[in-house]
């Protein structure tokens, strides 16, 4: 026999949202990307910075000239104002120099470069506009490891992506290991990363003044909201829950911070996110911690937990819901017997398998009276 030649088989094409999706998501992250980034960078505009004003006349000229760019507050004393200053309650102090004409401004540079120039720049144009002569210093510098107030940002960002690439990693092990141990690991690496991530920044390359124990808490509950958040969408988004994650935490999160641009300069939507995501309760906790003394840190810390503690039970309670009882094991059928025999009524009557196939079988023949005894002779039959 000759063997016969069979003609190739034809590739299926694949659907074309098979390509077309991947194609789409990453133009989709690509674009969001540079919107947010340059686009909140290209026009900062202030929005009532917190200034503290010593002197009612001075504070209600100072708001008449700048307007809605300001949000004047009026303090008791210039010590008073020094003490908003040093809590975080204002970015800069304007009171009275010392001569009468004059002016003197403090800022804090820790709140950030971008703050710091803005309401610098609106405070001597009114005093170039009011003919006063205007002094500044800074209060609250930032660290000299530290010259552009971005160590913050880069310390966000990196834990940030720390624990969204162990959650994306934990996607393809969900066969492989229980809800339990997953969260015991993604729990572990977050305190881990925390501790090393504080140690890096802290006492390894000053950069940040922190205590460290205080920053790597911080940074622990970071590493867990972006694990837990993007575990979180995964489960509940499939496929599309990683570029979900990716937009939300990477982009939107870490460009709405108020590292790189101050919060009271961005749009108000971008300022309401910015409150509302971990990176930006981030940033703001490490600022806190590191030159005010931990003022306003609850609020961040809180927002931090939220996520992360928020996350941790959408997965549980996705995981219960899904939960099905062990099935049971089923039963064999029962084999009928091979074998039967009459008795002197007529009757087949099943006689027990006790082998099988080649095993010896004894063959009863029937009596009277319903009597029965083997033949003399075995005979063999095969199953």
């Amino acid at each position: 026999m000759h063997a016969q030649s069979h003609p190739p088989h034809r590739l299926r094409r694949p659907p074309v949202r098979v390509w077309l999706q991947p194609f789409v998501i990453g133009l989709i992250i690509v674009s969001a990307f540079v919107s947010c980034y340059i686009g909140l960078m290209r026009d900062p505009q202030p929005h009532r910075i917190p200034v503290a004003v010593t002197g009612a006349r001075l504070a209600s000229q100072v708001q008449e000239a700048l307007g809605d760019s300001v949000d004047v507050h009026r303090a008791a004393s210039a010590s008073a104002a020094h003490d908003a200053l040093l809590h975080r309650d204002v970015v800069a102090v304007l009171r009275t120099g010392p001569h009468a004409e004059g002016l003197a401004l403090d800022t804090a540079g820790a709140n950030g470069l971008s703050t710091t120039a803005a309401v610098t720049r609106l405070v001597t144009g009114y005093a170039h506009g009011a003919g006063r002569h205007l002094t500044v210093s800074d209060t609250v510098p930032l660290d000299r490891y530290d010259a552009r107030g971005l160590a913050g940002f880069y310390l966000s960002f990196g834990v940030t992506l720390s624990g969204f690439a162990l959650a994306q990693s934990l996607v393809g092990l969900a066969n492989l290991l229980h809800l339990r141990h997953r969260f015991t690991l993604m729990a572990a690496f977050a305190a881990a990363s925390g501790l090393v991530a504080a140690a890096i920044a802290g006492p390894v390359l000053g950069a940040v003044p922190a205590a460290y124990l205080p920053l790597a808490f911080v940074l622990a509950l970071l590493a867990a909201a972006a694990a837990f958040t993007t575990k979180m969408l995964a489960t509940c988004f499939g496929p599309l829950g990683i570029p979900v994650a990716t937009l939300l935490l990477l982009t939107v999160g870490n460009s709405t911070s108020g590292a790189t641009i101050g919060t009271d300069l961005l749009p108000r939507g971008a300022r309401t996110l910015s409150e509302l995501m971990p990176p930006g309760a981030a940033v703001r906790a490490i600022g806190d911690i590191s030159y005010f003394q931990g003022s306003h840190v609850l609020a961040p810390l809180a927002t931090l937990v939220l996520w992360g503690a928020g996350s941790a039970i959408l997965l549980a309670l996705r995981a219960s819901g899904q939960t099905t009882p062990a099935p049971t094991r089923p039963q064999p059928a029962p084999v009928p017997y091979p074998y039967s025999y009459s008795n002197s009524h007529g009757e087949d009557r099943p006689v027990p398998d006790r082998g099988t196939a080649g095993t010896a079988v004894t063959v009863w023949s029937g009596g009277a009276a319903g009597r029965f005894t083997p033949d003399p002779g075995p005979a063999r039959h095969h199953a």
